[in-house]
């Protein structure tokens, strides 16, 4: 799969929030145990956005950051990634998210957020730039920004004008049970917007926490399909991707890879799709073409995790295709 950086594909307008990851400086320790942290820029739809400018596709970021240094730098390391800033906003009130996550020893994942309320929650939906979102193919976004007011109603309007436009909905949930309410106020919150979209990627743990059951049953995975979906795809980690349409499905193997850090590997698989999609929408019709497209994405999720930091860490195009020959070879 190539992607054609001389002609950018249609615009993908990626809207929630962008915070600081701070990663522990050594490998499977919890966060109490970490004796100190590396700074990395982070949140889902940022990173997403990042993905597809380092693949050579179009980008645009919607948020709000604070008007603080961690908020200025933020929106420079968008900039430098040649990401469309237009729509991002500075909150004089409130500073930027912090999030400390680790990698503990037995994989799992621990998440501790500072936000109380951050810039990112304080969009409202009269700052949106409607007109940003309207020039969008794609507009993507996850399940954060729903969590209180008054992003939930930014979001919702944004997600309303897009569906107006004829623009394809892309839902990246990214469950982050620490920022909600409750476990039964996530899965709400969550399915609240889960009709809506058309393109909706989760990862098996996700399909496991909004379904409450086993997330390798093949029943259990279509009880989240929906009949506007044209694609539902769930991510395995390392053992790559189940794919479901109308009229297909399947399974797309991943890659073995020294994994340091898992932060952001998803947004990179995400990102990786969507540029595809942007250039040519057949990919969610043609499943030789859809194939093609997720074994490139399980790349580029793989190699995500080699380095510390979500964006820091995000492939190019070059580097997916080596793994891909390589591990062909």
């Amino acid at each position: 799969m190539t992607i054609s950086t001389a002609n950018p594909a249609g615009l993908v307008v990626s809207f929630g929030e962008m915070l600081i990851d701070f990663v522990p400086d050594v490998a499977g320790v919890s966060l109490a145990e970490s004796g100190a942290f590396i700074k990395a820029p982070g949140g889902a739809p940022a990173n997403v956005a990042c993905a597809i400018t380092k693949l050579g596709g179009n980008s645009a970021f919607i948020g709000k950051v604070g008007e603080d240094e961690f908020g200025h730098m933020l929106v420079d390391i968008l900039k430098k990634n040649g990401v469309n800033c237009e729509g991002v906003l500075f909150d004089q009130n409130a500073r930027t998210a912090l999030a400390f996550v680790t990698l503990k020893k037995n994989g799992e994942r621990e998440f501790m957020f500072y936000r109380n309320p951050s810039a990112d929650m304080l969009l409202k939906e009269s700052e949106l730039n409607m007109n940003l979102i309207k020039q969008a193919k794609i507009f993507h976004y996850g399940s954060i920004s729903l969590i209180s007011e008054p992003s939930r109603s930014a979001h919702m309007a944004a997600m309303k004008a897009a569906k107006a436009a004829g623009i394809l909905l892309s839902y990246d949930p990214n469950v982050r049970l620490p920022l909600w309410p409750s476990h039964e106020a996530a899965r709400d919150g969550i399915k609240s917007i889960w009709n809506e979209a058309d393109f909706i990627k989760v990862s098996d743990d996700e399909v496991a926490f909004l379904t409450q059951d086993d997330p390798n049953n093949e029943e259990v995975v279509m009880s989240l399909y929906h009949d506007r979906l044209k694609l539902l795809v769930v991510t395995d980690g390392e053992k790559g991707c189940r794919y479901f349409s109308k009229t297909f499905k399947g399974k797309v193997d991943g890659y073995a890879v020294k994994t340091v850090d898992t932060t952001g590997a998803g947004d990179a698989f995400v990102g990786a799709f969507l540029v595809a999609v942007a250039e040519d929408e057949c990919v969610l019709e043609n499943e030789e073409k859809l194939k093609e497209v997720l074994k490139f994405a399980n790349a580029c999720g793989a190699l995500s995790t080699t380095q510390k930091g979500a964006i820091p860490a995000l492939p190019s195009t070059s580097e997916a295709q080596a793994l891909i020959k390589s591990s062909k070879a």
